[in-house]
């Protein structure tokens, strides 16, 4: 038997404001207030995990147990099949950039680099299937906890096109559409996307 969270305050394990942002609104019509890991003060813990799941879990653990209070947590990026599912949970250390290389911070363009030139290397031939996963891991503060995974999937095409997108977007293609996620109005993107269905699960779950 599922175990639910009902109305109440919920603790979303992050210091992201838009990723906040976007989360109360998917929860806000069940009676649900959320409230950020990063307002309460709450440290962001190293995400040493092998799998989408483990890195969400762990996040979602963090913050239940200090804050004693149930608490979501999602963890996302792109596999892509001819490199054996990477990047994968190293999504975002792909577009890392290195303190030779400049400011620190997070470089997207390299990153799309990286999985082309990869891709290139093994020919023309290479399959371009990919996908974009979301996991999502509710926790509570005895310990107990669910998971939530999500996908959309597509192809890679170059160059980047668009520009309402975020990360991989660009050089990503949904599966029956022709534009890149960064082409299509947000509203389209969000209805498509790996996030989206993570939270359809959790949503028929938890309040169906």
């Amino acid at each position: 038997m599922t175990r639910h969270i009902g109305s109440g305050t919920l603790v979303i394990a992050t210091h992201n404001a838009g990723k906040l942002k976007e989360i109360t609104a998917l929860l806000e019509p069940h009676g649900v207030k959320c409230i950020s890991a990063g307002s309460l003060g709450l440290p962001e813990p190293a995400e040493t995990g092998h799998s989408f799941a483990e890195n969400a879990l762990i996040k979602a653990r963090a913050a239940a147990e200090a804050s004693g209070i149930v608490a979501l947590a999602d963890d996302s990026g792109l596999a892509v099949d001819a490199l054996g599912g990477r990047p994968g949970v190293y999504t975002a250390n792909w577009a890392e950039r290195q303190w030779f290389e400049g400011e620190p911070g997070r470089d997207w363009y390299m990153a799309m680099g990286k999985v082309e030139g990869m891709l290139q290397q093994i020919g023309p031939s290479a399959d371009r299937s990919a996908a974009f996963h979301c996991v999502l891991a509710l926790a509570w503060p005895d310990g107990e906890h669910a998971i939530y995974g999500g996908q959309c999937r597509g192809s890679l095409t170059w160059p980047p096109r668009g520009t309402m997108g975020f990360g991989y977007d660009p050089v990503f293609v949904p599966q029956g559409h022709v534009q890149s996620m960064a082409e299509l109005e947000p509203a389209e993107k969000h209805s498509i996307s790996h996030r989206a269905d993570a939270f359809a699960k959790l949503v028929a779950d938890q309040f169906g």
